[in-house]
């Protein structure tokens, strides 16, 4: 193939992505059957298929089961703001994790006991198969989910004490510098790493997404010197939102 030359079929999916950004195939409106871009475009079943196999990897489309494939409507991407830490008065786990507060939400957590696998040992410091306490979130703004975060704490440092539970006990919700500075472990640091890949079933079902669409996931992890007390990955649908980040300048 010559340099420059696309295949038939990233050129079909071209000029649909046009169409469906000029706005000729406008939100909700149903994609050209595999028959019809065929004939329209006098290429192979095959050709056709691939290349709204395309369209609908890129997020623009999406089928409907008994109905069709649809255009799918592209809203514009809204922030969440994220901050170095900071004690604010409304210390909920919404709050941790979207630091704009003017924004309001709720949450929904599960906690249990379970084995550190060995990326998560190696996050929190721990032994392979050392008992950690899991705690699964999903965040909604104004009824829409936002993110989801599952967070691991090594119990060699919370086990037995009255903050094992982040959702329970006296300290119920309250951040993770809050909860340790009551078993005495201060918090001097917190790191997040991000990144992106493509989303699990289980996670844009949860988030109101397609399979595979692209996910934000910010890995963070709080230490107490050089002890991790607390390894997180949240997780954001990155085609409906941006993480804004407000760092102090020191």
């Amino acid at each position: 193939m010559p340099f420059g030359e696309q295949p038939a079929y990233l050129r079909v999916a071209g000029d649909l992505r046009q169409k469906i950004v000029d706005g000729k195939l406008a939100p909700h409106t149903r994609l050209p059957s595999q028959a019809r871009i065929r004939e329209q475009y006098g290429v192979s079943d095959t050709v056709a298929l691939e290349a709204r196999k395309v369209l609908m990897a890129e997020g623009l489309v999406e089928g409907r089961s008994g109905s069709g494939t649809y255009v799918r409507e592209q809203l514009a991407p809204r922030g969440i703001a994220r901050a170095a830490y900071r004690s604010v008065p409304d210390a909920s786990p919404f709050r941790q994790e979207q630091a704009d507060e003017r924004v309001r939400g709720t949450w929904e957590a599960r906690s249990e006991q379970e084995e550190a696998t060995p990326a998560i040992a190696a996050r929190l410091g721990v032994e392979q198969g050392g008992r950690v306490m899991r705690t699964r979130y999903v965040f909604r703004s104004e009824g829409e989910p936002t993110m989801l975060s599952t967070s691991w704490e090594p119990l060699s440092v919370t086990g037995r004490t009255p903050v094992m539970l982040p959702e329970e006990g006296p300290l119920a919700g309250q951040g993770v510098v809050e909860r340790m500075a009551a078993i005495d472990v201060v918090v001097d640091n917190v790191v997040e790493e991000v990144g992106a890949r493509p989303g699990l079933a289980e996670e844009t079902m949860l988030l109101g997404g397609v399979p595979g669409h692209a996910l934000l996931v910010i890995q963070r992890t709080y230490f107490a010197g050089r002890q991790p007390v607390e390894t997180a990955d949240v997780v954001i649908p990155a085609d409906r939102f941006r993480a804004t980040y407000h760092l102090p300048v020191k």
